[in-house]
């Protein structure tokens, strides 16, 4: 048998940088179990198997201070390095 375990970090612009949402899936065989959404402020169980993992991960405060700050550090940085190259000149 194969266990596949990924992750995946987007970001929602709203208005340029005015409103930035960041949102972090792990999934595990096809299946989203937690996720981490910036306008919530913590992980969210999606299934039975990622309550616990929820739990243990909004128990540290060190992992919910750093995503807090990857809006920052991760969604902002990255709009203001490739806006320039996306988004046509006039």
């Amino acid at each position: 048998e194969v266990f596949q375990q990924s992750s995946k970090a987007v970001c929602h612009y709203f208005n340029g940088t005015e409103r930035v949402r960041l949102l972090e899936k792990h999934i595990y065989n096809r299946q989203l179990y937690v996720h981490y959404d910036s306008d919530v402020g913590y992980f969210v169980a999606d299934s039975p198997v990622g309550e616990s993992t929820a739990r243990y991960w909004n128990s540290q405060p060190e992992m919910l201070e750093y995503r807090r700050s990857a809006v920052d550090t991760y969604c902002r940085h990255n709009y203001e390095v490739s806006t320039p190259f996306l988004v046509r000149r006039q």
